[in-house]
């Protein structure tokens, strides 16, 4: 069972770390448009959808923000959709990001998928179930699969989440490729399998030039007693940055349409294209922004045969309160909460 957990905690590190890689290719496809923007808003387009919300805003929100000098939040989804060929998917992966450009800072909280709540708007399956059950029933019932899964997590959190970013992993590889590759400094000599040709990967201590597939290969090796010296998640920081790095060149402007074809397949949001751009402006400073990652506390309970994640109520109240303050929301309000706590 332990392993079982551990293994679990890995594959949605690694989820999360490539959700958060995606969204950063997307803000800065959204920043080549300003150069090249008739030529490839049509692909972008094809990634829009919309919330259907009155005046463009969060029931919870008096007024629409804008996304270029107010405080805002994303939720940002890691859907798995590969085992159903793309027709439906579940949120295995669930990030909250606020952004806060007084601060120029931005929180990450991860949700757990397993996170016991109160799904309503669900038709016959309104009542308690884990919050990823929500982007299931939501697209059963026709009231918005994305839709459901963002106002489940407003209410669970007590906040207002202005738009969300949902992405499946079969881009990953097909984004390195259109970059041309990157190239990372490999600490230490590993293999690991091609998981599309089955064959086997060696890498080299030294810098490497890495295609689409050899960079999945370079992230995903955990099994091998190197993974001791040189762990995951520091590989997958090495491919991030290297990634960022390789979609700042100047070669990746001649790129885009690629890029916006690769996440219009890919890749949800009810973000338009003015948004990305008003976000990669404010926020994509990489020497200066200041990123803080924090997680739902709580247990693992099993509750009539189901196993569940309950949120810890009084983390989660503080949780709320912090996240209110970086959205410059009212904070003496009651807590009020779809979460389950029984």
């Amino acid at each position: 069972m332990a392993k079982t957990r551990m293994a679990r905690r890995r594959k949605r590190k690694w989820l999360k770390n490539t959700v958060l890689f995606f969204f950063v290719c997307a803000l800065m496809v959204g920043s080549y448009m300003s150069y090249s923007i008739w030529s490839v808003k049509g692909a972008l387009e094809q990634s829009k959808v919309s919330l259907q919300r009155d005046n463009n805003k969060s029931e919870l929100r008096e007024k629409a923000v804008s996304y270029s000098d107010e405080p805002f939040s994303i939720l940002v989804l890691g859907v798995e959709d590969y085992a159903t060929g793309k027709e439906t998917g579940r949120a295995d992966t669930q990030i909250v990001m606020t952004f806060n450009p007084k601060k120029n800072k931005v929180n990450l909280v991860t949700i757990p998928r397993d996170t016991r709540v109160q799904i309503d708007h669900a038709g016959q399956y309104t009542g308690v179930h884990k919050i990823n059950a929500a982007m299931t029933y939501g697209g059963l019932n026709q009231y918005g699969a994305e839709k459901l899964q963002l106002e489940t997590t407003e209410k669970l959190l007590n906040i207002p989440i202005d738009a969300f970013v949902t992405v499946n992993f079969d881009g990953f590889r097909d984004v390195v490729n259109a970059l041309g590759g990157i190239d990372i400094d490999i600490k230490y000599p590993f293999w690991e399998d091609n998981i599309y040709t089955k064959q086997r990967i060696n890498f080299d201590k030294g810098l490497a030039h890495l295609s689409g597939e050899e960079a999945l290969a370079f992230v995903r090796m955990r099994k091998r007693e190197v993974n001791n010296l040189y762990n995951r998640d520091e590989r997958q920081r090495q491919l991030i940055n290297a990634t960022i790095e390789q979609a700042k060149s100047a070669g990746t402007l001649l790129k885009v349409g690629e890029l916006t074809k690769i996440f219009g397949e890919n890749v949800k949001t009810s973000l338009s294209v003015s948004d990305l751009f008003a976000i990669q402006s404010q926020y994509l400073k990489m020497d200066t922004l200041k990123m803080v990652s924090k997680e739902l506390t709580g247990s693992e309970q099993r509750i009539n045969g189901v196993s569940y994640f309950v949120a810890n109520y009084e983390d989660l109240k503080v949780m709320s309160t912090t996240l209110r303050k970086e959205l410059e929301l009212d904070t003496e309000q009651p807590f009020v909460t779809s979460a389950s706590f029984n």
